[in-house]
């Protein structure tokens, strides 16, 4: 005799889905007492724990809870499919998607557009922030999926990519560099730079020089990309961005040239976070799928 039930299997997918137990609960339309003890049962019955839970913080799938949610997963879709019944309607439902800052001007629109226009019947909502307090928002199960750049996400998170950028370095008109087709980042070493003042992607930035066993001179950290525009427009130093809107003026009406960084070390992929790979027919899937088709 099987010891778990279906209902089992859709507990663990629901609390790998949402990241907590309360939005679990919600969604999987139990109390989080009873959700509780059933993952306290099938832990019990597996002998290993499938997430680790802290107090005050979410809980986060183990390596052994992945592969049993994907499994787990699975079933349930096969089961659904035998009895004939199917997660794509999306009546009623409700989806938040999560976006960087530096990146929601440039996909977020096109983004909640064409997931509407698919998906009527959903109401979509958003959030913009940094990447820390995104992947906590996601985390905490108040966004359901979230565009971001891959860092500052853990192993506990699936990922899709959607497209990768190469990383420019933004200069005067007149300056020297502009006149190149390609700038590496040996040669921005020896020039100050402007960075984000956004802490992951200074540190991924600062890495990037170390793998070329360069050390760079910081001149500034921006607060935004139009910031960092006209700091480098006005010659305050190289700035160095993955986020470059069309055009060559900053706000200030100065000539900008964007040059790319050769460096293949340096493409950062954009990606699509969310707990656990969704089911293949469900709310989450279908936005994925328009995700990326939309995000380049």
């Amino acid at each position: 005799m099987l010891y778990l039930t279906l209902r089992h299997y859709e507990y663990v997918c629901a609390i790998a889905q949402h990241g907590s137990l309360s939005a679990a609960a919600a969604a999987a339309h139990v109390s989080q007492p009873a959700l509780s003890n059933a993952l306290a049962r099938v832990e019990e019955h597996l002998g290993q724990a499938l997430f680790l839970r802290r107090k005050g913080a979410a809980v986060v799938l183990t390596p052994q809870g992945r592969i049993f949610a994907e499994q787990a997963q699975a079933l349930l879709d096969q089961a659904a499919r035998l009895e004939g019944q199917s997660d794509e309607d999306t009546s009623g439902q409700k989806l938040t998607i999560g976006c960087f800052s530096d990146l929601a001007p440039f996909v977020l629109a096109p983004a909640l557009q064409a997931l509407r226009g698919a998906l009527p019947e959903v109401a979509i909502r958003y959030r913009v922030d940094d990447f820390e307090p995104l992947i906590a928002a996601l985390t905490g199960g108040d966004v359901d999926m979230a565009i971001s750049y891959d860092l500052g996400v853990d192993g506990s998170f699936a990922r899709q990519e959607l497209s990768r950028r190469a990383p420019r370095a933004l200069v005067p008109q007149t300056h020297p560099l502009a006149r190149q087709q390609a700038v590496t980042l040996r040669e921005l070493a020896g020039h100050p730079l402007i960075l984000s003042d956004e802490g992951l992607s200074v540190r991924h930035m600062l890495a990037l020089f170390k793998s070329v066993a360069s050390l760079p001179r910081i001149a500034h950290r921006a607060a935004s990309v139009e910031l960092l525009r006209s700091l480098a427009a006005n010659g305050e130093g190289v700035g160095i961005t993955y986020s470059h809107p069309p055009g060559n003026t900053s706000y200030d009406g100065k000539q900008l040239a964007a040059v790319p960084i050769s460096d293949a070390t340096a493409g950062e992929p954009i990606v699509l976070i969310s707990h656990a790979k969704p089911s293949a027919n469900s709310l989450l899937a279908q936005a994925q799928g328009i995700l990326k088709s939309v995000v380049t």
